[in-house]
């Protein structure tokens, strides 16, 4: 991560609707320049954004982004955020360059600059021929364009982007993505990315925060589980061995025996699943079966999904 300072600190932030709790005590800071907000779909993921930016109030607790509280600041917080929104929040008659100069208009900045950013904003994202069109006439696709122009116009320091892919086909969605990583590789920019897409999140981003049922399942490094990088292998032997399961400790693997013939080791950077080989022969043994796979953020999801709801 490129910064120690939090981008967002969550402090006991509870959040209810109509009398329904949505966030539960949330706890903990985020520093990443390009953080993730994932979980399911009702996890409460938009509810947090829309928190932060003081659509909606803490029914305990609070939160500071950029290190202004949530409670007192909440229009300072919106001048310095860039939001796209899950939803669409155009108008159709409007042309793009229209709505987006419009947009840079509320967030304060003067006409003429907001018109000259506007023209920049869109060729950025790949529809300066299209700036003078209508809205209306936009492709599902285009309109997801507009509203990161939108986002853009202002040039804040912190983008909040919801499901910025939703509804997009293969070519447009990695675009999209191109983009958002473009933008993050810029560095002046940090990005929150609420999806509840794995692919999307491990593509973009260098921290994930996992909402469970309005909680916080998991928040992890993905840059260090990236270094980390281990190697995870499911083996099952032709017959049980103990002297292999030894020699196998003895090289540092991490293991957890299934039952006499079938383990899961975790293996040290040093060895390879060629040395689980040579240890085989060297002991008599065969395999039956051999998967190898790297941890993954689907892993830690998984693991974040099936565990007791209660936060960590």
């Amino acid at each position: 991560m490129t910064s120690s300072a939090a981008v967002i600190e969550l402090d006991g932030l509870s959040v209810s609707l109509g009398g329904r709790p949505i966030l539960s005590d949330l706890r903990t800071s985020l520093t990443g320049r390009a953080i993730g907000l994932l979980g399911p779909n009702g996890a409460g993921k938009t509810t947090l954004l829309r928190t932060l930016l003081g659509f909606y109030p803490a029914s305990a607790g609070t939160a500071r982004v950029l290190g202004h509280d949530l409670n007192g600041s909440s229009k300072a917080i919106r001048a310095l955020i860039g939001y796209m929104p899950e939803s669409d929040a155009h108008i159709a008659g409007l042309t793009a360059v229209r709505f987006v100069r419009l947009m840079g208009e509320l967030s304060g900045l003067p006409a003429d600059l907001a018109l000259e950013r506007a023209h920049d904003a869109l060729f950025y994202v790949g529809l300066g021929e299209a700036r003078y069109r209508r809205l209306g006439t936009f492709s599902t696709g285009m309109k997801q364009k507009v509203k990161l122009a939108q986002a853009l116009v202002h040039g804040p320091p912190l983008l909040f982007l919801d499901e910025p892919t939703n509804g997009l086909d293969p070519p447009a969605r990695k675009r999209m993505l191109e983009l958002v990583c473009e933008i993050r590789d810029q560095g002046e920019t940090q990005i929150v990315l609420s999806s509840h897409l794995l692919h999307d999140v491990e593509l973009v981003c260098d921290e994930v925060m996992i909402l469970k049922q309005g909680r916080v399942a998991e928040r992890c490094d993905l840059e260090r589980e990236r270094l980390a990088n281990r190697s995870f292998v499911e083996l099952e032997l032709l017959r049980p061995s103990e002297a292999f399961a030894a020699a196998a400790a003895e090289l540092g693997c991490e293991m957890a025996l299934i039952d006499g013939t079938r383990m899961k080791l975790v293996l040290p950077d040093a060895v390879g699943v060629r040395d689980l080989y040579l240890l085989a022969d060297r002991h008599g043994v065969g395999f039956r079966r051999l998967d190898c796979k790297r941890d993954s953020l689907q892993d830690i999801f998984l693991r974040a999904m099936e565990a007791p709801s209660g936060g960590v």
